[in-house]
């Protein structure tokens, strides 16, 4: 057996010598066999597209292939719950969102982002206001002005009570004293296709999650919740520009169950940095105009507690409940 200081100096060695090295595989015994990774949401969204090439990309750096496996609902609680109650061993890790800080404040999870073990930040996206391209709106400030004239008309798609999206929506009626009338999805996609289809009026899903849709001219963006615009998007104001303090959006990255053992942490932690890095995965996030945001797992985790704080807040300040 291992001495515990000398197999851990094993690894600090391993890890510093940049490249995943045959060594630290052979120290963790780790992976031997395919890596589930969970989607917390539906084929085709953002989170989904990540997932898909981020596994792509980790072929390059494991061993063994990663799979995806979609379990949507419950504002991601349900994939999340799958993640948290699995075995620590690092055969199903999960693409953990936003909704991690935001549910459990709705009284309808008792889950938490301290639950798991985090690896690695990989994304991060602003809300945007996205209409039908045959709206009546040309800028934010029509649409704005047709909301004040229509409180609790206008049908504003999230995806799921308390989603960073049906969030997102109500922050801006918070900060301008308007009213939607919110009709929630399974996921920012299905919620995309309601609008396209004219069931809802509007969406303040990512631009990532429109990013195709707009540029083939069935939707237009009147708006990103971000501190400066976005690449891809370059033509589409922030809300600040238009005097509206608002940034709101979310993030995603891999995590695994909490007391995953350190050194399989350790494997994983390497793979994902590199990965992170890898075209496959940037070319992917670029080609939906999802925001590139790689941060290692301390910051990660800074990021989640403040934003747990930030959403607790807004969440009883407006009384959202699930």
């Amino acid at each position: 057996m291992h001495h515990p200081v000398i197999r851990r100096r094993t690894l600090v060695a391993a890890l510093a010598g940049g490249a995943v090295p045959a060594a630290l595989f052979a120290q963790a015994g780790y992976p031997n066999r395919a890596i589930e990774l969970i989607v917390p949401a539906g084929a085709g969204g953002g989170t989904d597209v990540l997932a898909r090439a981020f596994a792509e990309a980790a072929k390059k750096h494991l061993p063994q292939p990663v799979t995806v496996v979609n379990r949507p609902g419950a504002s991601g609680m349900i994939g999340h719950g799958e993640l948290i109650n699995a075995k620590p061993d690092g055969y199903k890790l999960a693409i953990v969102f936003a909704e991690i800080v935001i549910v459990p404040h709705l009284g309808l999870s008792k889950l938490s982002y301290e639950d798991f073990t985090p690896i690695a930040r990989l994304n991060a996206d602003p809300a945007a206001i996205t209409v039908r391209a045959d709206a009546p709106w040309n800028t934010i400030e029509e649409f704005l002005a047709a909301s004040r004239a229509r409180p609790g008309e206008i049908k504003m798609g999230n995806s799921g009570p308390g989603s960073i999206w049906h969030l997102a929506h109500a922050a801006l009626e918070d900060k301008v004293g308007v009213k939607y009338n919110p009709i929630p999805f399974s996921g920012a996609a299905p919620a995309v296709l309601a609008l396209m289809g004219g069931h809802v009026d509007a969406v303040a899903v990512s631009p990532g999650e429109v990013a195709t849709h707009v540029a083939g001219g069935k939707l237009k963006t009147l708006a990103v919740m971000a501190d400066q615009r976005l690449k891809g998007f370059d033509r589409v104001p922030t809300l600040k520009e238009r005097g509206i303090d608002l940034a709101i959006g979310t993030w995603r990255g891999l995590a695994a169950p909490k007391g995953t053992p350190p050194e399989v942490i350790a494997v994983l932690v390497e793979a994902t940095r590199k990965s992170a890095d890898e075209a496959v995965l940037k070319e992917a996030l670029d080609r939906l105009s999802m925001g590139q945001s790689y941060a290692e797992a301390e910051t990660f985790r800074a990021g989640m507690k403040r934003d747990n704080e930030v959403f607790k807040q807004l969440v009883t300040k407006l009384g959202i409940k699930g």
